[in-house]
Order: structure tokens, then sequence, then C-alpha cells
């Protein structure tokens, strides 16, 4: 997902009509784009794994720490009440029950501020009613964010080096609270979320009408394409496969949940070959590099007639 033009904000009004987009001819390979499109150069993939996926986004704030405290206090509380912390505990593991459905059960409270309400009426089939998917490393849940359970992690998150590089949002949380804000007070064509696994929240995604975003008049967009954005917030859910194994699952969730959808699109930085080898473990193919405002992007390309193959 690309702003407008290369300055501090995105633009939320600018959409590219589907009848619009350019048709590459073969179904399985969009066809470059004379002036920002250049032919894929392989570079070496190893085993990598992405600390951002890597748009490149202006006006980034300093990086600094969250400076948070902890205030403990000696409480000794009622036998009946640690039972009850217990219970919850358990039921928000939801991975000891079985019940995929209980991995992120306690996210889904009523928001009561409209302003970091989930996007119901999306324009991305509804992400909220997904639903979790079983994956080797766990149970995993998109659970749509809100700013008042979400945003001190997630800043937490923009603020680690390996991802501010990328994704340039470090600083206080107003930066990061600016980015998302945007996105759920849009028109829903860009759905931020947390990625919870086996009850954890560990990562950071932003799913988005690929079609519809400025990144449509770089590459040969196609009527419902859909962009994937991840950041693996803890440094130990790096380096050991486990990006490639979720941008998988993810993909092939947006396959499944919007029919309408025949790819899935990313962009990383073609400087960030971890991300990179991530996603072609994950079955996407790189398509071309692409001259983007503000970075050169590698453009991969998940295609739902090649999704049991690749």
């Amino acid at each position: 997902m690309l702003p407008a033009e290369p300055t501090a904000e995105t633009n939320p009004a600018v959409t590219t009509p589907a009848d619009g987009h350019p048709d590459s001819g073969d179904p399985a390979e969009p066809g470059p784009h004379p002036a920002t499109v250049r032919p894929h150069v392989s570079p070496g993939a190893g085993d990598g794994d992405e600390a951002g996926d890597t748009t490149r986004r202006e006006g980034q704030g300093q990086s600094s720490g969250d400076g948070q405290g902890e205030d403990t206090m000696d409480l000794h509380l009622p036998d009946e009440f640690l039972a009850c912390i217990e219970e919850e505990r358990s039921g928000f593991s939801g991975s000891k029950s079985g019940d995929p459905h209980g991995a992120a059960h306690q996210w889904f409270s009523p928001p009561d501020d409209a302003t970091s309400r989930p996007a119901i009426d999306d324009l991305l089939d509804g992400i909220a009613g997904w639903g979790p998917v079983r994956t080797p490393a766990g149970v995993f849940h998109l659970v749509p964010a809100r700013l008042e359970r979400d945003l001190r992690l997630i800043s937490r998150w923009m603020n680690d080096p390996a991802a501010a590089a990328f994704w340039e949002l470090s600083g206080p949380q107003s930066v990061t609270e600016g980015h998302i804000r945007a996105q759920l007070t849009g028109d829903g064509r860009s759905v931020p979320c947390v990625g919870v696994l086996d009850g954890r929240p560990m990562s950071y995604w932003e799913i988005y009408r690929a079609d519809l975003d400025p990144l449509a008049r770089f590459y040969p967009a196609r009527p419902h394409d859909t962009g994937l954005h991840l950041l693996l917030g803890e440094i130990p859910d790096r380096g050991r496969g486990l990006g490639g194994l979720l941008l998988r699952a993810v993909a092939d969730l947006v396959l499944a949940q919007r029919p309408s959808c025949a790819r899935v699109i990313a962009e990383p930085d073609i400087r960030n070959t971890p991300s990179i080898a991530a996603f072609l473990t994950a079955g996407f193919r790189l398509s071309a590099e692409v001259d983007l405002p503000g970075k050169t992007g590698a453009l991969m390309v998940r295609d739902r007639s090649l999704r049991h193959v690749l």
C-alpha cells in the first residue's frame, strides 16, 4: 500500500476503477508497465524471514522506546478471584481446549470508540468474520486492530530498528496511531489487523485492495487484487521460517474468503531479502521490480491458479 504521492500523508480518496486497469494478457503473469516495471533479476534467496513487509512510508518520527514503567502493589486477592483469573487465561489460550475459535476469543469485546472500530463493511468481504485457521505453528487468527487495545503494542513493534528501517513508523505512539486511524476511518479498502497465534498477539498485518490503492498506478492491476503487509513483532519469531508459513496461510485465507480475488500481491523493498525469501517460501513468485515512491519494490504475486502447485 502506497501513499498517493511521495509526501507525508496517504490520500484515501484516490481510487483506480476496476475497469480501468490494464490487461496483462497471461492470467498468471502481469505484463510490464513501460514506465515503472523492470524484468525481474532473481536475487539470492535463502531461508529468510521478514522483520517487516516493507512498504516505505514518509514522515517517520525519531526512534524511541516506549519508556513505560510498571507499578506494582502487594495485593492479596481472594482464592475465588484468583480462580476466575486462571479460568480467563485458560480460555484465552484456546489451544488447550482444541477449539480454534478460542485462541482469539478474548479479543472480541465490542469497541466503544467508533474511530477504533474494525471496518465491518470493508471492501474485503468482511475480514472480521474470516475466523481462525490451523497452521503447523498453531491456530492463527487475523483480528482487526483496535486503537485502545492494540496501539501500545504495535507502536513498540514499529520502534524495533529492523522494523523501523522499512515501515518508517518509529517514534511516539501518535505516529503509529495516525497510520492506523487513517485506515480505520477510511472507506474499508485497507484493514489493519493483529495476528494472534495460539492466543498470543505476535504480528501486525495490513490487508488491502491493491486494485484500489495508488499502487495500481505502478503495475498492471486487476479487479480485486488483494495486497498484504506483514510485520513480525517479536524478535524470537523471526529467522525461523514462521513468516513464510503465516504468509502462505493468510494468502490462502484471502483466496478462500474472497472468491472474486485471483491474485494476492505484495511489494516488499527490493533490499529486504529476508522478506522476499519468506514470500517465495509462501508460494509467491517474484514477477518484477517496480519503481515506487520512496523505494524499489519487488512485485510478489500468489496466483489462485497456482496455489496448489507453488
